[in-house]
């Protein structure tokens, strides 16, 4: 019999270790039956405003470009999993009323509709292009010291999702999915080859921030100068429909060499 305790004892210790990770670790049992209840499209009581759809797991937008994500109602906050993990609390909740705190602090109150009608506003999310997935060629021809260069740019669509997360008019994040550019740079001198290379906007990390080159594009290639450094263009770095954006100088040196550096102002 003696010989059974020591293993006894070992997985009583595992399962205790278990039980106290799980528990430091923050996780928290979903309540079942109020995702139950709030399966149904939800619009708020003020303006009468669609401001979204339950069905099952995933909350919907009424847009087309804003993606569906899955959410979970852990005790008192109703908690998203978008671009991020937001939580929104609760303060109360019916099988006809749902009311939070949206992430601007203002009180939400919401309440279901029957109204069937509103079931076309849910369409298909479409992941947008930002170059209208169009191929994109550009040829530049300059001189220098009696040289002809030939310069050129091909900005290629790719299924590379850049995602990008805002908020909409109820203070709730919502995320939209952009689709990135792979850009093909050549420079030839007559018929002698200079530089040919794909460039992607992970080429420049060393000079934009991990969090802006998440949610940026490359969006194009345009010529600046030539002089005797070489040929110089600036990389577009944007982020969608945003004002923002980053111009990175790129200098293509006379025998085959690469410069990058940011654009002074």
């Amino acid at each position: 019999m003696k010989r059974y305790i020591f293993p006894l004892l070992v997985i009583c210790i595992l399962l205790q270790f278990g039980c106290a990770k799980q528990t430091e670790g923050g996780y928290v049992k979903e309540d079942t039956g109020a995702k139950k209840e709030l399966q149904g499209i939800w619009i708020n009581e003020d303006d009468e405003d669609v401001v979204f759809r339950i069905k099952g797991d995933t909350v919907y937008f009424p847009d087309t470009i804003s993606v569906p994500v899955y959410f979970r109602i852990e005790k008192d906050s109703f908690v998203l999993y978008g671009a991020n993990i937001i939580k929104y609390p609760v303060v109360k909740r019916t099988q006809h009323l749902f009311e939070f705190i949206n992430q601007s602090g203002e009180h939400m109150r919401l309440i279901k509709s029957n109204d069937s009608s509103y079931l076309g506003l849910f369409n298909k999310t479409s992941v947008v292009s930002v170059n209208q997935n169009r191929l994109i060629k550009k040829d530049t021809v300059v001189f220098y010291n009696d040289k002809k260069y030939h310069c050129y740019v091909q900005v290629n669509p790719t299924t590379y999702k850049v995602p990008k997360a805002t908020f909409n008019d109820d203070g709730v994040e919502v995320y939209s999915v952009y689709y990135d550019n792979i850009i093909h740079f050549s420079l030839f001198c007559g018929a002698e080859r200079i530089f040919s290379s794909n460039i992607t906007k992970n080429d420049f990390s060393s000079q934009v921030t991990p969090q802006y080159l998440k949610q940026s594009v490359f969006s194009d290639m345009s010529f600046y100068k030539v002089d005797d450094e070489g040929i110089h263009y600036f990389a577009i770095l944007g982020i969608p429909n945003s004002p923002s954006s980053f111009m990175i100088e790129m200098i293509f040196s006379y025998d085959g060499k690469l410069v990058k550096r940011i654009k002074n102002s």
